[in-house]
């Protein structure tokens, strides 16, 4: 095969090493081959950016090994034209595969070109990307404690969750707090009830008759507890995700236009797109990249599986969120900047938030 870098050199990655190796021209017009193992400690890696340089180098290919590449990506994508690369597309003979291997075989299809780069955003997107995966990770995780508090509601026998669609809207919320306060009367709990609720008064009265004992309250003060925390750090990301997404107002505006995409929708296709489409030749090349195409897998004229493939899961969750939203609309949305601008959909999540509706 023809060589089409001529300096370059390919990197396996793991938790505590780092196997690197180069591959030069020789003063004989051949190739040299250098394999080296470096430690994953930042000065190691410095160690190892020195190394590379020392060769002239100009290419590095490493493989994306779960986070470990992080900081190998970060120190060296200063110095040297980096490629991250996705090992399970290069599969090796069986029975041959060490570090050593894997990272000359990296250097040699890098050196004939025939490697195919993961896409890396720049700084600004990449720590937008982690701010807004943290606090997808802390919706979840709030969603989890709000079904906790079912849970123990329906231990102690109080099935206000079978009239209330939001236990922690203002009505839910007061009677579960008076319920920890240690009010057991369902007479006085339903009458806590506030706007359209109270014409259920009947139902929720029959509702909180249970067996509520002290270890229930124990735990759903805990839950609550753990519920404003999550509240509170969630107001704190809000707050530093729209400081960060100002420079895409116009984009954003746009992007919520589509049927189905609410502003936080929007912020996640920035995050995980980078919001520069230039990279993908096509729309299909996008839908691709997301994993939201069909599989084609097909011999002998039979087509064997359509399963679409693995792919970037914070993308491919919001538009398969966006996809049903879309599909229980009953007419397209007017694209109006105006009332996108207007329109706060930060407190529009699952579970629902406090203050929200208690019908």
């Amino acid at each position: 095969m023809d060589v089409m870098i001529t300096r370059c050199a390919g990197l396996d990655v793991h938790k505590a090493t780092v196997v690197a190796t180069v591959r030069v021209p020789t003063d004989g017009g051949g190739r040299r081959i250098v394999t080296e193992t470096f430690g994953a400690m930042t000065p190691d890696l410095m160690a190892l950016r020195d190394w590379l340089q020392a060769f002239g180098v100009t290419h590095v290919a490493l493989e994306s090994t779960g986070v470990y590449w992080k900081p190998v990506y970060y120190i060296l994508e200063d110095a040297f034209v980096l490629l991250l690369i996705n090992m399970q597309e290069l599969k090796r003979v069986p029975g041959r595969k060490t570090d050593v291997k894997d990272s000359e075989w990296l250097a040699q299809l890098l050196e004939c070109g025939l490697l195919r780069s993961s896409f890396v955003p720049p700084p600004p997107i990449r720590e937008l990307r982690d701010i807004t995966r943290y606090r997808v990770q802390q919706t979840r995780d709030r969603s989890r404690e709000v079904n906790r508090l079912h849970k123990v509601l329906e231990d102690a026998g109080v099935k206000v969750t079978s009239v209330l669609t939001n236990v922690m809207g203002v009505s839910g919320r007061a009677m579960v707090e008076a319920l920890v306060g240690g009010t057991t009367d369902p007479i006085v709990l339903a009458d806590l009830a506030r706007g359209r609720l109270r014409q259920k008064l009947p139902a929720l009265q029959r509702a909180l008759v249970g067996h509520f004992r002290p270890v229930h309250a124990f735990l759903l003060q805990q839950i609550l507890a753990k519920i404003d925390y999550l509240d509170e750090a969630l107001d704190r990301l809000t707050t530093e995700i729209d400081r960060r997404v100002a420079p895409f107002g116009p984009m954003l505006i746009a992007l919520d236009t589509i049927p189905g995409i609410d502003r936080i929708g929007a912020i996640s296709l920035v995050a995980e797109t980078g919001g520069d489409m230039h990279r993908f030749p096509t729309a299909a090349h996008l839908c691709s990249w997301a994993g939201m195409c069909p599989g084609h897998d097909e011999s002998a004229g039979k087509r064997r599986s359509g399963k679409t493939r693995k792919a970037n899961r914070y993308l491919r969750s919001t538009l398969i969120q966006a996809g049903v939203a879309a599909s229980h609309k009953r007419r397209l949305r007017v694209a109006d900047p105006l009332c996108a601008c207007q329109e706060s959909s930060w407190t529009q999540e699952s579970g629902g938030r406090r203050g929200t509706s208690d019908s």
